[in-house]
């Protein structure tokens, strides 16, 4: 066998990492199981919004339950095929942040990422107690304990997150297809199936007069489409996490878009007719899709699995949170309006810390809202609309600037879903103000403001440090290295190698206190110094307090006024424990210093860590002049 050529081996060297890569991102199933489960689940509480709202007028009111579901599908139709051009144009994920970021400016791109972090941390919170609500619904028993079940939930869907996301997708393609397999089986019985003789409708009456119901008929209707339009909420998720996707991402996650949203069109216009076939009303305390399983499949193990399917896809629907958000926070840190560790990717193409924060928020509003859903719901869904109307607008603009072929239809079709969506989030926003959607009005512009903060200090960092701009020639300084001692150990010789093999000169400074005890050890110890005689000056600092780190900054202080350019650097030995609980035993000296010292001077820190279990030391970390490395 002949050996590989030089180009042979780099080859394989370049392609092996990019098939592991591979291995860790998401195919169009994949991409449905873990970007989807949002949208998918909106089908259990869309319709059931749309008749809550219509049931005000009676059976005359319902009537209008299949024309307001084909309004919200040809809205529907239009955000799957705007979100189509937004992943083609922006391949880089973001969504509607993206885009307004390119074409409508800062501000504007900001507002659309403040909505859309509220409604992924929001989401979670309302898919897991939807659906911990629908398994307490099933055993009542468990209603007391319903936080904690909560938490549980989220805890088992963060783990699962933290191993990637294709293993999210994995673990939630069967729950998936369980529930889409039941809610289509449920219609295809259902359309065949002869509708009940006596039917919730036909025992009810209308809770308002015909003629009422005629007169404030076009508010109702507004009203009931912007309630129904919940069902929309993660259709925009795909678009934020195309790098997600494996090659050709962009056209993966179109293909992905269309899949979702010919579903979801399937399953709400499907339930509808259903409902208006069966004449179902609102029942308290059964939701309208378990009477649409009774009525088509009959209280039967059918049932139990509808229930069962939709009691688990509601509560995993949390995990297109943990798809969508990370991707947009990485986005957000690469343009510093977030902490730069939000863009930092673990093994398995996880971004971690983004996992981990939504979590930690999600849990406390948990806690906060008890458990309950009716606490949450209405807060959500606003920061979705407010998020579409941006991508819409957002694309009218790049049509008009693009000017491809038939970019006025395009133009038309996106201006009309602004004007739709836009509508939607005024009246959504208007009829649950009162029920704490004033909390999204006062927190997106507070995190807008959060966004401009942590821009500034990025700003003021970089204009410090010079970010691009050509720095100045290093060149070379006289080197004084500072080693604080306290005894004659191990862990002193490992510290003096170190000092003399950094700088020029090195000095080891010990603190001296007033009190005899004191004083009587710093005579020992220099006493212990002259007879090992390391060639390196012990310098006593005489302290009247007993404080530790204000004489050892006080001195450099003093040495950089006598020597201006000399740099000095305060090298802190520590031993670094075999176990983490040995870390309670230490005094926490070097952390005292290295505090006084970073906030007083701007003395370069070095602490060199001796590792106990080895009996070798751990190479020094340097601090950065202002203390931050």
């Amino acid at each position: 066998m002949t050996a590989p050529t030089t180009e042979n081996a780099a080859v394989h060297s370049v392609e092996e990492p990019l098939d592991t890569g591979a291995r860790h991102k998401l195919t169009v199933v994949g991409g449905l199981a873990a970007l989807s489960l949002d949208a998918m689940a909106s089908v259990a509480y869309g319709p059931e919004a749309i008749v809550l709202v219509l049931a005000a007028a009676g059976g005359h009111g319902l009537g209008f339950t299949l024309p307001v579901t084909l309004a919200i599908a040809g809205l529907l139709a239009v955000l799957v095929a705007s979100y189509r051009q937004v992943i083609a144009a922006f391949p880089d994920g973001g969504g509607s942040y993206a885009v307004a970021k390119t074409h409508l400016g800062r501000r504007t791109s900001l507002v659309a990422a403040g909505s859309l972090v509220l409604d992924y941390v929001l989401n979670v919170a309302v898919a897991v107690t939807a659906g911990v609500a629908a398994l307490t619904s099933a055993f009542p028993g468990l209603y007391d304990d319903r936080l904690w079940i909560c938490l549980a939930v989220l805890v088992l869907i963060t783990a699962i997150n933290l191993r990637g996301i294709v293993d999210s997708a994995r673990a939630f393609i069967v729950p998936t297809a369980v529930f889409v397999g039941a809610v289509l089986g449920l219609i295809g019985v259902g359309l065949f199936r002869d509708a009940p003789v006596s039917t919730a409708a036909s025992a009810g009456h209308a809770s308002v007069p015909a003629d009422n119901a005629t007169a404030v008929g076009a508010l109702l209707l507004l009203k009931a489409f912007a309630s129904g339009c919940s069902a929309l909420t993660g259709v925009e998720a795909i678009a934020n996490a195309v790098p997600s996707f494996r090659a050709p991402a962009a056209r993966r996650a179109m293909r992905a878009e269309v899949a979702l949203g010919a579903l979801l069109a399937v399953m709400l216009i499907g339930l509808s007719v259903l409902i208006s076939r069966f004449g179902l009303q609102p029942v308290e305390g059964v939701t309208v899709l378990a009477q649409l399983a009774d009525a088509s499949l009959g209280h039967d193990a059918a049932f139990y699995v509808v229930q069962f399917a939709t009691m688990l896809l509601l509560a995993l629907s949390a995990n297109t949170s943990f798809g969508g958000l990370p991707v947009l926070l990485k986005l957000l840190a690469r343009d510093n309006y977030v902490p730069h560790v939000f863009g930092l990717k673990a093994d398995r193409q996880v971004h971690r810390h983004g996992v981990v924060g939504l979590a930690v928020v999600s849990a406390a509003l948990l806690a906060f809202s008890g458990g309950d859903t009716n606490t949450l719901v209405p807060l959500f869904a606003i920061g979705v609309f407010v998020g579409f109307t941006i991508a819409q607008t957002g694309m009218v603009v790049h049509w008009r600037r693009e000017r491809g072929a038939r970019w006025v239809a395009k133009a038309v079709l996106n201006g009309l879903g602004a004007i739709l969506t836009g509508v939607s989030a005024v009246v959504v926003t208007a009829t649950k103000f009162p029920d704490g959607a004033w909390l999204i009005v006062i927190a997106l512009p507070l995190l807008v403001l959060a966004f401009e903060a942590v821009h500034r200090a990025y700003g003021t960092i970089g204009e410090r440090l010079g970010v691009g701009r050509v720095p100045e020639p290093p060149h070379r300084e006289r080197s004084l290295v500072l080693v604080p001692v306290s005894s004659l150990t191990r862990l002193t010789s490992e510290a003096l190698t170190a000092a003399v093999s950094l700088g020029d000169e090195v000095r080891a400074i010990t603190v001296c206190h007033p009190d005899p005890e004191d004083r009587a050890a710093t005579e020992a110890l220099e006493r212990d110094w002259a007879l090992w005689d390391p060639d390196v000056p012990l310098v006593r600092l005489p302290a009247e307090r007993r404080s530790l780190g204000r004489p050892v900054s006080a001195y450099v202080r003093d040495l950089r006024a006598a020597e201006p350019g000399t740099r000095v650097t305060v090298l802190i030995p520590e031993t670094e424990p075999q176990h983490l609980w040995q870390r309670l035993l230490q005094n926490q000296r070097g952390a005292v210093v290295a505090h006084a010292v970073r906030r007083d001077t701007d003395a370069v820190i070095c602490r060199l860590r001796f590792r106990l279990g080895s009996g070798r030391p751990i190479p020094p970390t340097s601090g950065a002049p202002d203390g931050r490395g």
